[in-house]
């Protein structure tokens, strides 16, 4: 089809270079965080693609951990490190770079990442956003004051003086609610695979909060740390999704 007037192919020349210019804005984070909004099953040019997912740039964590830095370094998993990190406006964050291989594409990843973060609960760790601009894939979770249950169980007798029976009553109790939360009540369940004291984390006020949990669905079955095989993944009907 040819078309022949002049100012017709010039705006839809337009619209199609504006229409790429956004869809790769979606994607890549300039220097400051932004907001993903609005979704649909298949990708459209020119419109957002995911819900609520605040993406973080590279420059942005890396600032806010100093490059990374080894003192800031508070955890490491069969996923990867984590980082204390300190945001521009004063807030702090747990930085965790993915060290394993994702089995999912940018947007895939991205729809998992859009369905964790909506997942909110007293005994669960909220999932801020990622990073998907830079070397590696990353997650950005609320700051956990007071560590994990197994750095205070197996820190010596000084960190387990810490907790008298009716706290650790509590945190028992908390740690079956978290879990009861995202086994029966998340819409599609998630089953979480890997449940030990390193992925239990306190809060400045001793409030459990189960980590990690619905990760195990981003990468391959081969992962070494995975402690169950059964479990693990998005549960859909009574059947499990593998």
């Amino acid at each position: 089809m040819e078309i022949d007037n002049p100012s017709i192919f010039k705006r839809i020349k337009h619209n199609f270079f504006s229409s790429i210019k956004f869809s790769f804005l979606c994607f890549r984070s300039s220097s400051s965080s932004s907001e993903i909004s609005s979704s649909d099953d298949s990708i459209q040019v020119g419109e957002p693609i995911l819900q609520n997912v605040h993406a973080f740039s590279f420059t942005e964590l890396e600032v806010a951990t100093d490059g990374f830095h080894s003192s800031n370094k508070i955890g490491e998993g069969g996923f990867g490190l984590v980082y204390k990190g300190r945001m521009e406006d004063g807030k702090l964050v747990a930085v965790k770079v993915l060290s394993a291989e994702s089995k999912q594409g940018d947007k895939e990843f991205l729809s998992e990442i859009a369905s964790l973060s909506s997942i909110s609960h007293e005994n669960l760790v909220k999932l801020h956003g990622c990073c998907i601009d830079g070397p590696c894939r990353i997650l950005v979770y609320e700051y956990m004051e007071n560590g994990s249950l197994a750095q205070n169980f197996l820190g010596g007798s000084k960190n387990k003086s810490k907790f008298n029976w009716k706290s650790r009553r509590d945190i028992s109790i908390g740690i079956g609610e978290g879990l009861a939360y995202i086994h029966e009540e998340v819409k599609p369940h998630i089953v979480h695979r890997d449940i030990k004291g390193s992925n239990i984390l306190l809060d400045q006020n001793f409030t459990p909060k189960v980590s990690d949990f619905g990760l195990s669905k981003l990468f391959s079955d081969n992962i070494t740390h995975v402690s169950t095989r059964v479990a693990g993944t998005l549960l859909s009907g009574p059947g499990i999704r593998h």
